[in-house]
This record gives structure tokens, C-alpha cells and sequence, in this order.
């Protein structure tokens, strides 16, 4: 690895640093309604879709309307994109003549953006019109994060206030973090990408001839408008096929180093948010601190996996799966946060990875993405290993567990469990279907253990709502566009509803005082625990599966053999 690459690995993690200690609190006074520049342009905004929709931003609810509101809503933008597929032959803005998208792509695809997962079993240029990407697709970009933003206040406020039954307002939470979050930083990431070559147009396909006299499609669209929420919204859908690997969506080294970023910047600088929203900096930096170390673990086990000799080939650092402009550094970066962050942006093809080096990129993805993982969505599920981290120490110094004040009773620590493992469940049970069954083994590109992965990682990303693809599995059958669909629900509302169960029961609690034997969770001994705690819940859920897949691909590859 050459100095100018670990000189950007570090800015990253700097940059990382710098933008979570300032644009989370900022974020914190966004969020709680706090006068801020942009009050001046987007309250008028605000109070008009407050009166559109027939909101008053007044009344809150209690859990149970709080989670009626989210299925509801999700439920509506669901069906909407699901006709836009439908009949996306019939609609505007569809210079390609693409036709209807079939049933059961249509349905894996409206079910994946609505659950902010952004799996593709299609390729965008060949299969999406513009206006399915633009109001279906990109519309969903902003809206699931703004969904995980929701959820997210709602246990925030449920541990913050005391004896009290109301979580706050669906309508409100989503439209500020829409408003004055979402959309601004994506106004602005979008002019910068197409200052740098990202295409956005409405103009139809090119056709040119190449160097050989043969005629090429160039596909545009407009682009840019929906890299930049895919990003910053941890969605990861590509308008093109192949993701950030396309010239079009990626073309620059400073495009590259922008867009992998922006990934971590809003999950990273929640931690900070939430440090502020419950009156304790070091409460947030805990938990990112605990983020942080996994994520240089993994980043360094990759690099290390990539750059080693394989015995096969007698060298390192193989090319095969990357794009030269961006090398073996960049598209290891870019693996890793992709795949901690539910993010489903590539831009390389993670099958061609190491087989240590693809494994670890799948566990990232089996630890729940809870290592900054999506907008929201990685903060709730990391406070539900904080929360068993904490009954865990409890039981060890023999003390009732409190977490910031309140404390942690059975039902907490039964919807805390099942937010963790219902999803682990749906991804061995539905990897071992896809093992098992005709249907299922049909679709590997590759046999051994290499293919074992393939499935693994399908499942993986599809249920912790990451939308990667391992590359070489034919995603498009009706067993794993139907089965996926179910696996990106359970993954998506398996854990909102717990997470909200939650919130429900510590609202109504009042704080206990701390005192001498109160455990501290702001300090460098809880982030060791909670780093074990994570790790050790993977490690033994998964293990076996790994054992099968990437690591015995590793040691076989040590033997000289491939397959």
C-alpha cells in the first residue's frame, strides 16, 4: 500500500472525527426544534406541509400510534412505487421505451427501497425509466432514512423523559429530518458530483460507434440527483448497474473519496446527536468510540487479507473485480464501509475479493449493522447491544442494570434479544433454504464453498437491510426475489417494532439516581465490554456458517486449490 493511500485512509478517519463532533450536536438542535439558519427558508416549507397534510406538529403519540404511523406510511410509499414499476411502460419520462417491470422484480424492488435496503436484482439502465427511478426509487432514498431517523428519536426521547407515555410526533420527526437534513445535503453533494462529471440529464440514451466500428448504447439519466441521497442516506441503490464502479456515477478519485464519506458521515455524527439529546457528550462518544474500533478491526483485517500473497497466483493485491482508476485501497475502504454501514454501493465486485477479505465483509453485515450502519437505524440497533451490555454487567456485579438512569427489566431485555436474533434467525434459516432446495442452488455461479458465500451474503445484506450483492448469484429468480423480499421485511420491521416496544416501556419510568454502585456506561471499560458484546454475539450466531463459507475457502486457497 503506497503512503498517498494510507495518507487517505487516515484524512477519512479524521474527517470522520471532526464531522461527528460538529455536525451531530447541530443535528441534535435540528431535531428537537431549535432555532438554526435554516429556520429562515424552511419553516414557511414546514408549516405549509404541516397544513397540507392536515398535521398539528402539537400532538404526540404513545409507541403503539407511533408504529401504526410507520407501517402506514411505509406501507403507502410501497404501494406507490410498486405501480410506478408496474406501469412504468405507459408513464412520462421513459426515453428508452423500458417495459413494465415484472411482478416479482417489482415487488423485491418496492419492498427493498421502502426498507432502506436497496437490494437490485436488475440492472438500472436496462430496466428503470426515469421517472421509476426519480419519484419511485429516489423519493424512497429520503424517506427510509428519514423512517430510521424517526425510530431513532422516538427511543431517544423514551429514555430521556420521565413517567410520561408520548414518543414525540411520526409527521414531525420525518419531515424535519427530511427537510432540513436530508434535503440540503443532498442539494449540495449533488452540484458537486456533477461538477465532477456525474451525468444529469433528461436527455434519451447515446448511441456511438466504438474503435472497432461497433455501435454502443451510453445510458444517461439524471444521476447525480440520486447518488448523492443513495450516500447520504445509507441507501446505496445505483442508477446504473454496476454501481459506483460506473464512470458516470463515480468518475473521479475526489467523487470516490465525497461518496465514501458522506456514507459514514450522518450515521457517524448521530452518536453526537444522541450524546446531546440525553444531556451527556460521553454517552455519544462511547458508543462511537466502541463503532470505531470495530470498524479500524475489519478495515485492517481486509487491507491485510488483500495485500497478503495468495498462494494460487504467488502475489498480492490482484485486480481482478476493481477498477484500475481506483485500486486495491480504495475499493477495500470503500467494502468496508459499505458493508458496516447498510449501504449498498459498490465499487468493486465484492465476490472478487479474498476469500478472508469477503468474509469479513459479510460479518459486517451479520453483526446487524450496528457499526454506524444505517441513518438511524444503526444507533437504535447499537442501543440494543448497549442495553444487553448493560443487563450483562448488572448480572456480573450482582445490581439491578440501569442504562442512564432507569432501569432494565425482563420485557426490555425479551425485545432487545428478539431485535438481535429474529434477523439472524431469517438469514441462517433462508441460507440453508437456499442450500437445500433445487431453486436455490441453481442461481451459483461458482461451486465449493465459494458459493456457499454467495448465498450467505445475499441473505445477509438483503435482511440487515444492506443491499450489497457478492456478485455471481443470479438474483433475479422468483425463489430469491420472493424469498428476499420476506428477509428484507423481517430484517427491516423485526427490529423497528421492538425498538419501539422499548421506547413505550422506558418513557413510562421514572430515573433512579446514580450511585456509588451505579455501572458507568461512559467510559473506556463500557466500550471494551460493548465491543466483546457485538463481536462475541456474531462470532457465536454465525461462526459456523463462516466456518463454511469464507474461512474454509481461505484455507484452501493456502492449499492451492480454487474453485
Amino acid at each position: 500500500m503506497s503512503p498517498g493511500e494510507i495518507l487517505q485512509i487516515c484524512l477519512y478517519i479524521c474527517l470522520l472525527v471532526a464531522a461527528t463532533a460538529t455536525f451531530g450536536p447541530w443535528m441534535a438542535r435540528v431535531l428537537t426544534g431549535e432555532t438554526t439558519f435554516l429556520d429562515f427558508f424552511l419553516k414557511p416549507v414546514e408549516r405549509a406541509v404541516y397544513r397540507i397534510s392536515g398535521i398539528d406538529p402539537e400532538i404526540e403519540m404513545n409507541w403503539k400510534q407511533y408504529a401504526r404511523a410507520v407501517l402506514a406510511f411505509n406501507f403507502f410509499g410501497f404501494v406507490l412505487v410498486l405501480l410506478l414499476m408496474l406501469f412504468q411502460g405507459i408513464l412520462p419520462f421513459n426515453p428508452a421505451k423500458l417495459p413494465n417491470v415484472p411482478f416479482p422484480l417489482a415487488l423485491n424492488t418496492a419492498i427493498s427501497f421502502m426498507t432502506n435496503t436497496n437490494w437490485q436484482a436488475y440492472s438500472g439502465e436496462a430496466a428503470m425509466s426515469y421517472l421509476t427511478q426519480m419519484a419511485g426509487l429516489g423519493v424512497q432514498n429520503f424517506l427510509s432514512a428519514a423512517t430510521g431517523v424517526g425510530v431513532m428519536l422516538a427511543l431517544i426521547r423514551g429514555f430521556v423523559r420521565r413517567e410520561a407515555s408520548e414518543l414525540g410526533n411520526f409527521w414531525v420527526d420525518l419531515v424535519r429530518s427530511t427537510l432540513y437534513i436530508l434535503l440540503p445535503l443532498s442539494f449540495a453533494l449533488a452540484l458537486v458530483l456533477v461538477s465532477q462529471g456525474v451525468v444529469q440529464t433528461f436527455s434519451s440514451y447515446v448511441t456511438a460507434t466504438t474503435l472497432a466500428g461497433q455501435e454502443q448504447i451510453i445510458p444517461l439519466g439524471p444521476a447525480a440527483s440520486q447518488i448523492a441521497i443513495k450516500q447520504l442516506g445509507t441507501n446505496g441503490g445505483g442508477f446504473f448497474g454496476v454501481n459506483s464502479a460506473h464512470p458516470f456515477e463515480n468518475p473521479t478519485p475526489l467523487s470516490n473519496f465525497l461518496e465514501m464519506f458522506v456514507i459514514l458521515c450522518i450515521p457517524a455524527a448521530l452518536t453526537a446527536t444522541y450524546g446531546k439529546m440525553v444531556g451527556s457528550m460521553r454517552q455519544g462518544w462511547t458508543i462511537f468510540a466502541a463503532m470505531m474500533i470495530v470498524f479500524l478491526m475489519t478495515l485492517g483485517g481486509m487491507l491485510w487479507a488483500e495485500y497478503a500473497t495468495n498462494p494460487v497466483f504467488g502475489t498480492g493485491a490482484l485486480m481482478e473485480g476493481k477498477e484500475m482508476r481506483l485500486g486495491v485501497a480504495n475499493s477495500v475502504l470503500w467494502g468496508d464501509v459499505t458493508t458496516l454501514a447498510s449501504n449498498g454501493s459498490v465499487n468493486a465486485m465484492h465476490s472478487s475479493l479474498s476469500s478472508l477479505a469477503g468474509g469479513i465483509a459479510i460479518l459486517n453485515m451479520l453483526l446487524g449493522e450496528v457499526i454506524f450502519g444505517g441513518v438511524g437505524s444503526g444507533l437504535y440497533g447499537m442501543l440494543m447491544f448497549v442495553l444487553l451490555t448493560v443487563f450483562l454487567a448488572g448480572l456480573m456485579v450482582g445490581r439491578t442494570p440501569e442504562y442512564l438512569g432507569k432501569k432494565i427489566e425482563a420485557f426490555d431485555i425479551q425485545m432487545a434479544m428478539t431485535a438481535v436474533l429474529l434477523p439472524s434467525a431469517c438469514v441462517l434459516i433462508l441460507t440453508a433454504l437456499g442450500c437445500f432446495t433445487e431453486a436455490g442452488r441453481a442461481s451459483i455461479a461458482n461451486p465449493g464453498p465459494h458459493g456457499l458465500s454467495e448465498i450467505l451474503y445475499a441473505f445477509a445484506s438483503m435482511t440487515n437491510n444492506n443491499g450489497s450483492a457478492f456478485s455471481g448469484l443470479n438474483a433475479t429468480t422468483n425463489f430469491y426475489t420472493l424469498s428476499g423480499s420476506l428477509a428484507m421485511l423481517v430484517g427491516r420491521f423485526g427490529v423497528i417494532l421492538p425498538v419501539l416496544a422499548i421506547a413505550g416501556n422506558m418513557v413510562t419510568k421514572k430515573v433512579t439516581p446514580a450511585s456509588a454502585g451505579t455501572f458507568p456506561t461512559d467510559g473506556g471499560l463500557f466500550v471494551v465490554l460493548l465491543v466483546a458484546v457485538v463481536l462475541i454475539v456474531g462470532a457465536l450466531t454465525f461462526f459456523p456458517a463462516l466456518s463454511l463459507g469464507p474461512i474454509l475457502e481461505h484455507l484452501l486457497v493456502l492449499s492451492g486449490r480454487i474453485f
